[in-house]
C-alpha cells in the first residue's frame, strides 16, 4: 500500500507538471512572440515594434495600436518556421494524449481495473511526455539560434534584426517540465517484481530437475 501511495503521489506531480507544460506549449504555439524588434544603438524609442510568431506577424505602433497579419502562404515560410509549426502542434497533441493515458493508468483513478496494465500505461504516458518535451524544445532552440545568428550578422541592417521573444523562454520552460514529468513516470512506472520473480523461480526449478534424475 505504501508503494502504491508513493507512486500515486508521483503520478499526481507528473500530471501537474504535464498540464503546466501543455499550457506553456499552447501559449508558445498561439502567441506571436517568437521574435521581437531589437533596440540597437542609442535610439530606444521607435515608431514600430515588430512581433513575429508561427502564424502571424504583428506591428505595434508607438500610439498603442496593434495590427496583425496572418502569413499568406505556407510555401513562402522559411524551413525552420514550417518545422516549428509542425513540431509544436505535434508536441501539444502528444502531450494531451499522454495525459489522457496517464489519467487512465494512474493509481488514483479507477478507469482501468487491471493492476498489471496500470504501470504499462503510465510508462507509455511517460515516453509520450518525454517526446512531447523534446518536440517543444527543438523548435524554440532552432529559432533562438537563427535569431542570434542574424543579430550578429554585420551584413544584415539593424531594422531587420530581431531579439528572442517571450515564447522562446516559455517553450524552453514547457519542454523542461514535460521532460521532467516523463522522466519521473518512466522511473516510477516499472512493472511489479512479483511476476518476474515467479518466472525465474519456475525456470530454476525446472533446470535443477534433470540433475536430480542423474544422481
Amino acid at each position: 500500500k505504501k508503494n502504491r501511495m508513493g507512486s500515486s503521489g508521483v503520478q499526481m506531480v507528473c500530471v501537474a507538471l504535464g498540464v503546466m507544460g501543455l499550457i506553456g506549449a499552447i501559449v508558445c504555439c498561439a502567441l506571436p512572440l517568437w521574435k521581437v524588434s531589437a533596440f540597437i544603438g542609442n535610439n530606444i524609442l521607435t515608431a514600430q515594434d515588430y512581433q513575429d510568431g508561427l502564424w502571424m506577424q504583428c506591428v505595434k505602433q508607438s500610439t498603442g495600436q496593434q495590427q496583425c497579419k496572418v502569413y499568406d502562404s505556407l510555401l513562402e515560410l522559411s524551413s525552420d518556421l514550417q518545422a516549428a509549426r509542425a513540431m509544436t502542434i505535434i508536441s501539444c497533441m502528444l502531450c494531451g494524449l499522454s495525459l489522457l493515458v496517464l489519467f487512465c493508468g494512474a493509481d488514483f483513478t479507477t478507469c482501468v481495473q487491471n493492476e498489471d496494465a496500470k504501470p504499462k500505461l503510465s510508462l507509455v504516458a511517460g515516453v509520450g511526455l518525454l517526446l512531447a518535451g523534446l518536440l517543444a524544445i527543438i523548435p524554440v532552440s532552432w529559432s533562438a539560434n537563427i535569431t542570434v545568428r542574424d543579430f550578429n550578422n554585420p551584413l544584415l541592417p539593424n531594422s531587420q534584426k530581431r531579439e528572442m521573444g517571450a515564447c522562446i523562454y516559455i517553450g524552453w520552460a514547457a519542454g523542461v517540465l514535460l521532460i521532467l514529468a516523463g522522466g519521473l513516470l518512466c522511473c516510477f512506472s516499472r512493472p511489479k517484481s512479483g511476476s518476474s520473480g515467479g518466472t525465474a523461480k519456475y525456470y530454476s526449478n525446472s533446470a535443477s530437475a534433470p540433475n536430480k534424475n542423474y544422481v
